[in-house]
């Protein structure tokens, strides 16, 4: 019997790990005409940059580690960034990265780089695979880093000429399924579990945080069962968004650097400044979950839970509870249940009344904006119009960076637990909205996936809107245009009172981009129009963009800009 290549047995790896989709063009080529032979589909896209981000949306919706691939040198430097994004957010995606063959290392062969340093700062883990007896080590080695832990990208590094010699005969095989995580959860000790769950019992004003560390540990049931069985008010950062139904009575919606003025979580602020217990689940509570760490009071008591040490207690000195996210809060919980719950039972009234009289105090305030006729189009009221057309679907969201994130965060409602909002809050690059939902499509043909982004992240990545066509991905692209970089322009203006000249953009119709490319395309610039166009896209079953032209002068509720926002934005600042 003929031993297989080296590409055969990573494809028959792959799948093992219960890899079905690689993203990737051509190369590595002997994988890719390897990989039908084991049911693994190729999702070709138009650029590194954008498939190494539909690799992470795929992993953060799948549950399973994500997979894209790439040739050496300039398309290996193109996966920095995503991988960079995923390595900060804790998602897994392991990276198959083409190398030169060994006889011609080091000799300046076409396109030869190092890729061991490039991708030394933005992965757990970076190998290359010289020996094709050792294929099957290497790809559980990958699998299992990526996977376990602190969730990260790893990369590995295939020489071409390794991937066409055959796999030396009588070479061990190997049998783990290892493609899923968390992989080998742990869970803390009893002795702080215990110690935690005796200060949220005699907590006057408990707060509870929740993370993406929620998602990636599918920890919702757990989180929504210490919700309501211990009466606790839940908020999350942006990335847990969806972790808690937003529509409970004791969810007080995202904790942020964007809780100012016109935000839904402006009115619950003092219920977190007030906290005298905070728990903290799978959060790295950085600058904009904490609002520059001024939301959260200095002299409450933390608990923080985290499957990684060093995030524990990082910014607040806490009870640690270091482990997985789900074993812990399922810990946790027992330990409150079996002690006395009374006076969590007897402060849930007044907690819910302070939760329910927030969001009426902000639906007050939101009401000129969610039902406004003004052209151009106010974004509060395009993204009120949206929540309203996805009420009753089963719907993953994503969003880029800047504005369209907070806008996502704010107005768009989780309406279940474990509901997957999207955002790139890594390292916050634009460009990554439509990518993210592109292979949040491939986790999920079932749902329907929705994309808000804004006319400066989709500049972008245009040409992903083809591999939505041809890969058959019809994913729904609501753009916000209002013609400028929105963020740049405005905290330009609120910090130095004037804007440089490159925030400005030339007109571009994009629904015209949209329609080039194969995929449905329409342009709203009135009220009138949008509700009827964003419900034909959700239906259509079809790769569809809806561009609304949106005011330029709208900026989103960004807590520092309550006082000298309007004021700036609105002045005189010219170009500078």
């Amino acid at each position: 019997m003929t031993s297989p290549t080296v590409a055969e047995a990573l494809a028959a790896g792959l799948a093992r790990h219960h890899v079905t989709t690689i993203f990737g063009q051509s190369l590595p080529s002997a994988l890719f005409l390897a990989t039908p032979h084991h049911a693994i589909r190729q999702v070709a896209y138009r650029t590194e940059n954008a498939g190494g981000a539909m690799a992470d949306g795929y992993a953060r919706v799948s549950g399973r580690i994500g997979v894209v691939a790439a040739q050496n040198g300039p398309a290996a430097t193109l996966l920095v960034p995503p991988l960079a994004e995923a390595m900060k957010a804790s998602v897994p995606v392991l990276a198959l990265v083409q190398e030169v063959p060994r006889a011609n290392r080091d000799r300046n062969a076409f396109q030869e780089f190092d890729h061991e340093a490039l991708f030394a700062s933005c992965a757990k883990w970076v190998r290359r695979l010289d020996d094709p007896a050792r294929v099957d080590d290497y790809l559980d080695m990958a699998v299992a880093t990526a996977c376990s832990g602190r969730p990260g990208p790893v990369v590995l590094l295939l020489p071409r000429d390794v991937l066409t010699a055959a796999v030396p005969p009588g070479t061990t095989a190997r049998r783990a399924r290892l493609g899923t995580f968390p992989q080998d959860p742990t869970r803390p000790a009893a002795e702080p579990v215990a110690r935690a769950a005796e200060l949220l019992r005699t907590a006057r004003r408990p707060v509870v945080v929740a993370g993406g560390g929620v998602h990636l540990s599918g920890a919702s049931a757990a989180l929504a069962r210490l919700q309501e069985r211990a009466s606790l008010p839940v908020g999350t950062t942006t990335m847990g968004k969806g972790a808690v139904d937003e529509q409970h009575p004791l969810s007080l919606g995202i904790v942020s650097n964007y809780m100012g003025r016109g935000s839904t979580g402006r009115h619950v602020r003092p219920v977190v400044q007030e906290a005298d217990v905070v728990l903290f689940v799978g959060t790295r509570t950085n600058e904009n979950g904490t609002d520059a760490w001024r939301a959260f009071p200095p002299g409450a008591t933390y608990v923080h839970i985290d499957v990684d040490a060093a995030e524990v207690g990082r910014n607040y000195e806490s009870v640690r509870l270091v482990g997985d996210a789900r074993l812990t809060l399922e810990d946790l919980c027992a330990a409150l249940e079996a002690g006395d719950l009374a006076a969590r039972k007897a402060a849930r009234v007044d907690v819910v009344e302070r939760i329910a009289g927030a969001r009426r105090a902000a639906d007050a305030d939101l009401a000129p904006l969610v039902t406004g006729e003004s052209v151009p189009l106010r974004p509060e009221r395009v993204v009120a119009e949206l929540d309203a057309v996805l009420r009753d679907h089963d719907v993953v969201l994503a969003a880029d960076a800047s504005y369209s994130t907070i806008w996502m965060g704010n107005q768009l409602r989780a309406r279940r637990a474990g509901q997957r909002f999207l955002a790139p809050r890594g390292l916050a690059g634009l460009g990554w909205g439509v990518p993210l939902a592109l292979g949040a499509r491939v986790a999920r043909p079932d749902a329907v996936v929705v994309a808000l982004v804004g006319d400066g992240g989709f500049g972008h990545v245009w040409s992903e809107l083809e591999t939505a066509v041809r890969e058959d991905l019809p994913i729904v692209v609501v753009l916000l245009n209002n013609g400028i970089l929105g963020f740049q322009k405005h905290v330009e203006l609120v910090q130095f009172g004037a804007h440089t000249s490159a925030t400005d953009f030339a007109s571009v119709d994009h629904a015209a981009v949209a329609r080039a490319c194969g995929a449905d395309g329409v342009r709203v610039d009135t009220v009138a129009d949008l509700g009827p166009a964003l419900a034909k896209a959700v239906g259509s079953g079809r790769p569809t963009l809806v561009e609304v032209l949106c005011d330029p002068d709208a900026y989103p509720p960004i807590t520092a800009w309550d006082e000298v926002g309007e004021r700036a934005i609105r002045g005189t600042g010219g170009a500078a």
